[in-house]
């Protein structure tokens, strides 16, 4: 073995050992009284987020199909526990009775019927139920959750999806980027303040005591001041519906025009020609936001993107130097926007540090549209980040540096990234 190839096993072992420690300290089982049900899920972080969050719980699950094959199918059961019967299923789940008190106070959130609350994440859910079912071949297992996902996916379709055929969240968190720069206009923040991250907590708590939102989750847009053609939401829409057309099998192609359709109206309302990116639109003014961020490269997750798109998005942006190809990509920012924060100094996330489930998803569309030389690259480079740093929330994209919350649960989908680099 060379000296080279020494190295990179070494970080690789290291930052598989970080992964299975965290995947297995973070694990909480136990049974809530009100819902009365037993759970077992991972919680995104002890000591900041502990309790169950939506696309968190579906990164774990595919970390943990290379660790425990009974957890990883647990995670998601217990995820659609908290689903109703119309299909919604909740962003955050308090299965903790005793610290919801705190919850609601920390998280900038409101309850809808005190263990739930009453907005969505994105839906990375049929993604990884499919990823769960490759894993394990449980076929039971597969028909006792794919109706609840089928489910969520016709609420979504009939609740969320706008005239322009794209699917609307109502509030940053639904996005699951939070404090990310190109909400600032809407919530009324200046992106170069040095105090943002405290003023976008106020802008939020504002924005969750609007009585149109509070408190029920099937309310559709009328009256809000925030609703939102997310870029990130749609694409990993778009290859939900992709991942149900698989899963379901015969009669599966009308999840498969479904996702065509989503495509298309990214390419119709999203893509700027111009500067060959996406761009979110804000669908109260109407009009596209031209902050430079991850989520405007995003769509290239989805195989059936236009080779000229891809070509334009990797050569033109994801590959400049200036831009996202910095020492450790890809930041969540654009290093050329003025609100590029690299070291974490707004403390708020999302506005310039490196993600490792960005980042995931961002190397399965490299692999699916052949350029498997950025893509390899992209998982080395993530995997030398948290070989460095251990799980963390993010990372400083020049220096690797932990940011935000320890011991943080998805960033163990580096396990899956080492699954397909070596």
């Amino acid at each position: 073995m060379s000296a080279d190839n020494g190295v990179v096993l070494g970080l690789a072992e290291k930052a598989s050992a970080h992964a299975v420690a965290v995947l297995d300290g973070n694990r909480r089982r136990g049974r809530s009284v009100e819902p009365p049900a037993e759970f077992d899920f991972t919680c995104p972080s002890p000591t900041t987020y502990p309790f169950q969050w939506f696309w968190d719980s579906c990164f774990h699950a595919i970390a943990l199909t290379h660790v425990d094959h009974r957890r990883a199918k647990a995670e998601l059961s217990t995820l659609l526990l908290g689903a109703d019967s119309s299909g919604f299923i909740p962003h955050m789940l308090l299965w903790q009775d005793d610290l919801r008190a705190q919850a609601v106070a920390d998280f900038r959130i409101a309850l809808w019927d005190d263990w739930r609350t009453p907005t969505i994440g994105p839906p990375v859910l049929a993604r990884a139920v499919q990823r769960v079912y490759r894993a394990t071949g449980d076929q039971e297992w597969l028909r006792g959750v794919l109706p609840a996902v089928l489910r969520h996916f016709a609420w979504l379709d009939a609740r969320r999806v706008g005239p322009h055929g794209l699917l609307l969240i109502f509030q940053p968190d639904e996005s699951g980027l939070d404090s990310s720069p190109k909400y600032d206009s809407a919530l009324g923040l200046d992106p170069t303040s040095a105090t943002v991250g405290a003023e976008w907590h106020g802008a939020m708590r504002r924005l969750i005591g609007d009585p149109a939102i509070r408190r029920d989750p099937h309310l559709g847009a009328d009256g809000r001041t925030f609703a939102w053609i997310d870029v990130l939401v749609n694409t990993i829409y778009a290859d939900g519906l992709r991942c149900l057309a698989e899963l379901v099998g015969t009669g599966g192609e009308v999840f498969a025009r479904r996702a065509d359709a989503v495509l298309v109206g990214m390419l119709e309302h999203c893509w700027d020609d111009r500067r060959g990116v996406f761009s979110d639109v804000d669908a109260v003014t109407g009009r596209r936001v031209d902050v430079l961020t991850a989520s405007s490269l995003f769509p290239l997750v989805l195989a059936d993107l236009p080779d000229a798109v891809v070509r334009r998005l990797v050569d033109d942006h994801l590959l400049d130097e200036s831009e996202f190809w910095l020492d450790f990509p890809v930041p969540s920012v654009a290093a050329t926007e003025p609100s590029f924060d690299p070291d974490f100094a707004t403390e708020a996330i999302f506005r310039g540090s490196t993600w490792v489930n960005l980042n995931w998803y961002l190397h399965s569309g490299l692999r699916a549209h052949g350029r498997h030389d950025v893509a390899d690259e992209l998982a080395r480079r993530t995997i030398d980040m948290v070989a460095r740093s251990g799980l963390r929330e993010c990372y400083g994209p020049f220096d690797a540096a932990g940011h935000g919350a320890e011991r943080f649960g998805w960033s163990s989908l580096v396990l899956d990234l080492l699954d397909r680099v070596q």
